[in-house]
């Protein structure tokens, strides 16, 4: 039997379960700019935190070697470069960051447009069904014409289910990236227009040693080695090891040179990538005023009794074809923008600060 004072209860454990789920819901929910995902990724994700890690470490320990009078060059030597190459690594890491969030921020957007893009295409798709229907029903179309109509019809609502199931993917992988609690609901805001890059190319690949982690350590090498013929460069120290040191600053003279190249090549590469998305943009951009003067066009003849309606419905679909083409194309300058980032050392997007 039920009590007054269990019904009180009952209530009360109600609220109270309902305004802790709102709480909760609340809390896991997080709206998001471009900007605000990377600025996120790079002040509290695991990867740049274990680099700032290091980076404090190695600068402990070389006040601590500098501190000791006993330290000999060597290990002074070693640990100023130690401290050196950890901050060119967080550096990186910072980089490399803002190019995976760039990247599944991007995806996750470009999913949701796909899917207003692909429910839009699926209305016109049954208008033009519902269309071929009733030719065939007035004997002016064959059942061909509605197999047709029906076939895109299904494909096109296959597509759609398809990017539906994939949009919650990609927000959780881009939840993951940022540290957010799995299950957070993230609304994505528009991302802005893509930067131009100003930079040149010769600018970006000068002093590649001094900004990407391998080079750096590869250079690093060789000043190690210099320093090992100078100490060997005496008439104490046997002829063997002199000739053992200059052995290996040759090695390490090579090595670095062979990597300088290829880094230099890997940053013209990206560089000629970030230009020909940019093209895309450009002529993304162009389509799509073009779409939207057909579209206006198909609005004044159907004012004027000249279109049907299920035309300007075409155009209307056409357009945001168009709109979405660009949304593409900007979000593939991005990326382009973001890799050559990594690959030189040099932030060109503006986001990883």
């Amino acid at each position: 039997m039920t009590t007054p004072t269990t019904r009180i209860l009952t209530v009360l454990l109600a609220l109270g379960l309902t305004t802790t789920s709102g709480h909760a819901a609340a809390q896991d929910a997080a709206k998001l700019t471009l900007s605000s995902a990377v600025s996120r990724a790079i002040a509290s994700g695991p990867d740049v935190t274990t680099a700032r890690a290091n980076l404090q470490k190695a600068q402990a320990n070389l006040r601590a070697v500098r501190a000791d009078p006993t330290s000999i060059i060597t290990t002074l030597t070693q640990a100023e470069q130690d401290n050196a190459a950890a901050g060119v690594t967080l550096a990186g890491t910072k980089l490399n960051v803002a190019q995976t969030v760039i990247g599944q921020y991007l995806a996750a957007y470009e999913a949701g447009g796909r899917i207003d893009l692909n429910s839009a295409q699926v209305a016109l798709d049954r208008r033009n069904l519902q269309i071929a229907q009733a030719r065939l029903a007035a004997r002016v179309a064959t059942q061909l014409d509605v197999n047709r109509a029906q076939t895109s019809l299904n494909s096109d609502t296959q597509e759609l289910a398809d990017a539906q199931a994939q949009l919650p993917v990609l927000k959780s992988q881009l939840a993951r990236s940022l540290g957010l609690p799995t299950g957070t609901a993230l609304t994505l805001t528009d991302p802005p227009a893509p930067p131009r890059l100003d930079a040149s190319l010769a600018t970006l690949q000068a002093g590649l040693d001094k900004r990407l982690p391998s080079l750096s350590q590869a250079a690093n090498g060789l000043s190690l080695a210099a320093l090992q013929v100078r100490l060997a460069d005496n008439d104490y120290t046997p002829a063997r090891t002199l000739e053992d040191a200059r052995t290996a600053q040759a090695n390490a003279q090579r090595g670095l040179d062979d990597a300088v190249k290829a880094a230099g090549t890997g940053v013209r590469d990206a560089y000629r990538a970030v230009q020909n998305a940019q093209e895309g943009v450009d002529i993304a951009r162009q389509q799509r005023t073009n779409a939207q003067t057909t579209l206006s066009q198909a609005r004044a003849r159907l004012k004027a009794g000249t279109a049907a309606a299920v035309e300007v419905q075409q155009a209307e679909v056409q357009a945001a074809q168009s709109d979405f083409a660009v949304t593409q194309a900007q979000g593939g300058l991005w990326r382009a923008l973001a890799a050559l980032g990594a690959v030189s050392g040099v932030d060109v997007t503006g986001l990883a600060k």
